[in-house]
């Protein structure tokens, strides 16, 4: 069985491991693995890759990062990775409903709460499923197939926030609570 890896997760990868030197005391390293399973054939997956330029207002950063999920063979459970690089600080990382564009209300939990302050992080930041009962916001109580129609049809991101836990906020890469880098969710096709 072969795996295609897209373009874009490859970049990501050689960019997170790029670094030689040993990590310090205050630095978090992930290893990243890379299995031939990760999504079941006939499993709908969707992608998103964030940056700062896509954030409302954007942001000036470094950082980016890349989103994937692979919904089951039975439709009820998503699995989701999230990778990123050249960021400091994470204390969270949500699925949000809106348009490109626009703001919206979380939905969906994929990492965090984490305290302020926590330093670089290159690598899987977080990886899991979830499914509807993990809903909140304006999808809690709905079904699955209403995150997946937001999911096709472009008005569902992916956001991670930073924070240095130094007041004020919003003063450059590593403190940017309302969201440093983001990417809206695209795909829905099917792995055969």
């Amino acid at each position: 069985m072969s795996v295609r890896v897209p373009t874009a997760i490859c970049a990501l990868l050689l960019v997170a491991c790029e670094s030689a030197s040993p990590p310090t005391s205050t630095e978090v390293r992930a290893p990243v693995v890379v299995t031939s399973n990760a999504a079941p054939q006939n499993a709908l997956n969707f992608v998103a890759h964030t940056v700062g330029d896509q954030e409302v207002p954007p942001r000036d950063t470094p950082a980016q990062g890349q989103a994937v999920f692979s919904l089951s063979a039975d439709g009820t459970t998503m699995h989701y990775r999230v990778l990123v690089a050249n960021i400091s600080n994470v204390v969270a990382s949500h699925i949000h409903l809106a348009a490109p564009g626009v703001n919206g209300g979380i939905v969906v939990f994929l990492f965090g709460n984490a305290p302020p302050g926590g330093g670089p992080v290159n690598g899987v930041l977080a990886e899991g499923d979830f499914t509807a009962a993990d809903f909140i916001g304006a999808l809690l109580g709905l079904p699955m197939s209403d995150l997946l129609a937001a999911l096709q049809s472009g008005g569902a991101y992916v956001n991670v926030h930073t924070n240095d836990g130094i007041a004020p906020t919003n003063t450059g890469p590593g403190d940017f609570p309302s969201g440093e880098i983001r990417g809206q969710v695209g795909g829905g096709h099917v792995d055969h």
